[in-house]
């Protein structure tokens, strides 16, 4: 069979990007191999985000203007997957002529089938959800390449329902993987080359809490760091109200768990968190957060913070920058709030306008970039162990992260990717850091 070629577009969080490697590996089973850009491409599929309004609104600009890449290609074959494939379903069809397919965040498994329909001319749309471990039965047969890092898919989907967010309606409820599959895969990417997994879920700390198999994140994180070869373990998304015990305990002893933590917070107003259906109070963040602190005293802290939520007061906002100051976040990711289908919080009343958001935004980067600075600075002097993941931008350098998840650029060949190394921190560039080797 001819080999054909695909071009995936993808957008929004690891989770995605984790799913657009098993999207590659899957069409590989049916001969089509990834390629840089759409005018090389037989097949472009875009792997979306829906989070946000804007990102939404992005995707639909992206899905219209493509209709021009028909122009030179009237063969090309356009899929849509992901969060608004999920959220939108037959409607993307009927608002996109030129749309081939639509498969959502529950049916990756079925994708050499429906792009097999596809090429006879049918157009498809697959959105149920399975709410079991079935769709996790990929076995990813991707290569690592020169791949030092890798994220590893442990769980999907959220019963949380904080009231704002679209999760739990596109990615379903919490299911998670065997953990005998999981450290399989970590086995084989370790065997690859692979130094250093980040494990992914919508809220990896309730891993295990529905398998009955007496699993639970604690125990899969302690298993991760028996397998030779792996030299650091990362996880993002935790939430806050499920941060375990046994979880802070695991940044006593296992060295290979790094020294950093992304704990959205979204508000540090009380009233504002009740609002928001998040299950703990700042009181309770800012405790979780000091003992994190006291077992792993270099532990970097990340975080998430919506502004203008519904309802949000100047005061409800002071209390965010305090918040932020109190914790000495090492890097925020903001964003003003935008209203998503299904969720409790698009009914609630909203006087704030958009000048008063976008204003109390751009004081939160400001507060941010010199809280981030601050970080950078006690850096300098130093020598810091970074894992070494590629080649710079700047020939001759090398880059890498800390422990804490902060970038590292300093001098060295392609021979030291892989390898831990400590350079000497010589000068904070606000986003990354300059080091030397002796």
């Amino acid at each position: 069979m001819q080999q054909k070629k695909v071009h995936i577009m993808t957008f929004g969080c690891q989770m995605n990007v984790s799913d657009s490697e098993k999207i590659t590996a899957l069409l590989r089973t049916i001969d089509y191999e990834p390629v840089a850009s759409i005018g090389e491409a037989d097949m472009v599929i875009v792997n979306t985000c829906s989070v946000r309004a804007k990102a939404e609104e992005r995707i639909y600009g992206i899905l219209l203007t493509m209709k021009g890449e028909l122009k030179n290609n009237p063969d090309l074959l356009i899929g849509v997957g992901g969060c608004v494939a999920q959220q939108e379903g037959e409607r993307l069809l009927k608002k996109i002529p030129h749309l081939g397919f639509v498969f959502g965040t529950h049916n990756l498994h079925l994708l050499p089938q429906i792009v097999r329909q596809a090429e006879t001319g049918k157009r498809t749309c697959e959105t149920a959800f399975i709410d079991d471990g079935s769709r996790f039965d990929l076995s990813p047969d991707y290569d690592s390449g020169l791949a030092i890092t890798r994220s590893i898919t442990i769980m999907q989907g959220c019963d949380n329902f904080c009231s704002y967010c679209i999760v739990p309606y596109v990615r379903g409820r919490e299911v998670s993987r065997q953990k005998s599959d999981i450290l399989e895969e970590i086995q084989k990417v370790s065997a690859g080359g692979v130094r250093e997994v980040t494990l992914l879920g919508q809220n990896v700390n309730s891993y295990g809490t529905k398998s009955g198999d007496g699993s639970d994140f604690a125990r899969l994180i302690r298993d991760v760091a028996k397998i030779p070869g792996i030299e650091r373990i990362r996880f993002m998304t935790s939430h806050p109200k499920d941060l375990s015990a046994p979880l802070v305990e695991c940044y006593s002893d296992v060295e290979k768990l790094c020294s950093h933590i992304h704990l959205p917070v979204q508000s540090g107003s009380d009233r504002i968190l009740a609002l928001m259906n998040r299950g703990y109070t700042r009181s309770d963040y800012i405790g979780k957060i000091e003992k994190l602190k006291l077992i792993r005293r270099d532990l970097l802290v990340t975080s998430d913070i919506i502004v203008g939520f519904p309802g949000e007061t100047e005061e409800d906002f002071q209390d965010s920058l305090s918040l932020m100051t109190t914790v000495g976040y090492s890097d925020t990711y903001s964003f003003v709030y935008s209203p998503r289908p299904e969720t409790k919080a698009a009914k609630m009343p909203d006087n704030a306008s958009k000048g008063e958001k976008s204003e109390r935004l751009k004081r939160l980067f400001a507060l941010q970039k010199n809280l981030t600075k601050s970080v950078h600075d006690s850096y300098v002097g130093k020598r810091v162990e970074v894992l070494v993941e590629g080649e710079s931008k700047k020939t001759g350098q090398v880059y890498g992260r800390t422990s804490g998840n902060r970038t590292v650029n300093f001098s060295g060949s392609s021979s030291l990717i892989g390898t831990l190394q400590r350079p000497l921190i010589i000068k904070n560039l606000q986003n990354s850091l300059l080091g030397e080797l002796e």
